[in-house]
């Protein structure tokens, strides 16, 4: 009777065996299906774009001392007026024209008075320029000596008081940028490929990077240089 028994479960168990063998192989061709999928590079695409800034904020300051306080703000007024009314001579209309108050310093109340110091009093005079008249900007900051005649000095072009140039037209540029960078990536990744005897695939992932501006020297800060770099990883096939 036992034996009746073993025959079948010796059967059965061949089955099992056959199976998990079989599984097995399938399984392994599986995982080398999918190791072969997971053959990838990753690339980097570069694109760099020249561009004009397309607003300008300049900003104007003049230093009066006066001895009389009264005296002081009819001339600060007088040459605010005056300087106002040069830049509009020059295109400018009032909307691109800032006027701040006047910062106004008693010397004599700090407490300590230096003898060297002949005046009294001292007014800062701030005004600005926002402006997309680029060139017009450039070409009138050239002619600000000018106001020196009229007893007005402009103050120079420090680090707090420099213009400042922007450019906010991103959005126009960005298409073409990103299919660039995309295309830069492609030639490198297809280099690769033929390199390694392979053919390149789809791509697998994509990150577009961000977008820098920046000037593109110290002494040009009105021309822009806009950069991005994409990321991009292929499937390689055999």
């Amino acid at each position: 009777m036992q034996r009746n028994y073993l025959l079948p479960a010796l059967v059965l168990g061949g089955f099992l065996c056959a199976g998990m063998v079989y599984v097995g192989q399938s399984a392994s061709l599986a995982l080398l299906e999918m190791k072969a999928l997971e053959r990838t590079v990753t690339v980097k695409g570069l694109a760099e774009k020249e561009v004009k800034a397309n607003i300008a904020i300049w900003p104007i300051n003049f230093t009066e001392v006066d001895n009389n306080l009264p005296k002081l703000y009819d001339t600060v007024q007088q040459k605010t007026d005056s300087v106002v009314a040069y830049l509009k001579e020059q295109g400018f209309s009032d909307s691109e024209i800032t006027v701040s108050l006047p910062t106004i310093e008693d010397r004599q109340a700090q407490g300590y008075v230096d003898p060297n110091v002949r005046y009294r009093y001292s007014a800062q005079v701030n005004l600005s320029v926002y402006t997309p008249q680029i060139d017009l900007m450039l070409s009138t900051r050239k002619q600000m000596i000018n106001l020196v005649k009229e007893g007005i000095a402009i103050g120079s072009q420090d680090y707090e008081n420099r213009t400042e140039f922007l450019f906010t037209a991103l959005n126009d540029v960005k298409p073409t940028m990103v299919q660039e960078a995309t295309q830069n990536a492609r030639e490198v990744a297809e280099k690769f490929a033929k390199d390694s005897q392979s053919r390149l695939g789809k791509i697998k992932s994509a990150s577009q990077g961000q977008f820098t501006i920046s000037d593109r020297d110290s002494s040009t800060p009105y021309i822009k240089q806009i950069r991005i770099v994409s990321t991009l990883t292929y499937y390689l096939n055999d």
